[in-house]
């Protein structure tokens, strides 16, 4: 390597960064951006049966060299699905970390060749990958988008019986896991100081970094919105998934009573996982993955974030900011970000509370402003992708 040519790093995901759709890509996007602006970066992705080439995705020039890995087909039948979970319990291994095993010769076998001064893993899910690149790297990072015990531990409480054993069962096999496997890595970025905190306390971890869920820099929109109120994420993600069968059991027909031609918008991909269950709704519009997901929370009143399950922070709440939008949300749905209710969004656990809160935005057009004007605000300081970069700036790998 010459004087000019700058260090190599490797960035492995299981979750491809590009096209940016939804809060693992974009994580994942501004750090890889991050490694691009810095080195000359390899990567290994992996790819879903049948899926477009990850790679051919990402803008160019940003990676040097690519190595995707091809997933099994896996049926999305129910008893598909029945048999995959029944191995996972007999083996004590969680769904993700499962899915994404297996493909240690063939990045074993790119690496071979190569240094690297930073390897940065996606997920939690491909930490197992560590014995395959810490050797050819000088540091080896991991990204924790979540904590996938207290994930699955979160899965358990909302669930009922038996998916309530399952989860407990998936969450103690993915504690034991982090004890594995966090404390080798040179530094764990977590997503919010919260999460930091847990990682340290329970895993005995040398160095955590906060590294923030952010998004690119967006400009305001100005899109008048229409009488709606949106939802937006990953429809078959089962945190989002839950949460849009809480809100349409427990808060919606509330809401559908007292606001006669109120419109609630379900926005993201994989809107099969939901649509089925919302159909004989005229009012409820499942509407799919838009080009500009903070563009199309702009055209709603208000944003609607009821989460019971979760970990990390909700990238849906940092595009309601960016979208200048007032966003009610649960406090699992709020949790690691500088939420302050009745400042830059309203808070509510209960489904009475949640529903009247709603009913508040929709009734003061003031309320609105002032609290879609804290939000933004609150987007612009701390969640650009620039402002990521700079505590990275600050804290090296």
């Amino acid at each position: 390597m010459t004087p000019d040519t700058p260090p190599s790093a490797l960035f492995l995901s299981p979750e491809a960064p590009y096209p940016l759709e939804g809060g693992g890509a974009l994580r994942s996007a501004s750090l890889l951006h991050y490694l691009g602006r810095r080195y000359r970066v390899d990567a290994i992705l992996f790819r879903e049966y049948g899926a477009k080439d990850p790679a051919a995705a990402m803008p160019g020039g940003l990676v040097d060299r690519a190595l995707v890995l091809d997933l099994p087909c896996h049926s999305r039948r129910p008893l598909a699905r029945l048999a995959r979970t029944a191995s996972r319990l007999a083996r004590g291994v969680p769904p993700l970390p499962d899915r994404f095993s297996g493909f240690e010769s063939q990045i074993r076998g790119f690496l071979s060749d190569r240094r690297y001064e930073v390897a940065v893993i996606e997920h939690f899910w491909c930490a197992n990958y560590y014995d395959q690149v810490s050797p050819n790297s000088r540091h080896a990072v991991l990204d924790m988008h979540n904590i996938e015990s207290v994930l699955m531990a979160r899965r358990a409480q909302a669930a009922g019986f038996p998916a309530s054993a399952v989860f407990r069962r998936f969450e103690r096999a993915s504690a034991a896991l982090e004890r594995r496997w966090l404390p080798r890595f040179s530094s764990i970025l977590a997503a919010s100081e919260r999460d930091a905190e847990l990682i340290r306390a329970s895993n005995g971890v040398g160095r955590v970094l906060v590294y923030p869920n952010a998004l690119p820099h967006i400009p305001a929109p100005g899109n008048a919105p229409g009488h709606a109120i949106a939802f937006s994420g990953n429809l078959e993600y089962d945190p989002n998934r839950d949460a849009v069968l809480h809100f349409h059991r427990r808060i919606w027909p509330a809401l559908k009573e007292r606001w006669p031609g109120l419109v609630w918008r379900l926005i993201g991909k994989n809107p099969a996982a939901v649509s089925h269950l919302v159909k004989s709704d005229p009012r409820i519009e499942v509407t799919g993955p838009p080009a500009d997901p903070v563009k199309a929370l702009a055209s709603a009143q208000a944003v609607i974030a009821p989460l019971r399950i979760g970990s990390g922070t909700r990238v849906k709440i940092l595009e309601a900011w960016a979208a200048a939008r007032p966003i009610v949300s649960t406090s699992v749905g709020a949790e690691g970000l500088p939420a302050r209710d009745g400042v830059n969004i309203l808070l509510a656990d209960q489904p009475a509370a949640f529903a009247q809160a709603v009913s508040g935005l929709l009734e003061s057009e003031e309320l609105r402003l002032r609290i879609g004007r804290a939000g933004r605000e609150s987007y612009e300081r701390e969640f650009t992708w620039e402002s990521a970069w700079a505590r990275l700036d600050v804290t090296g790998f």
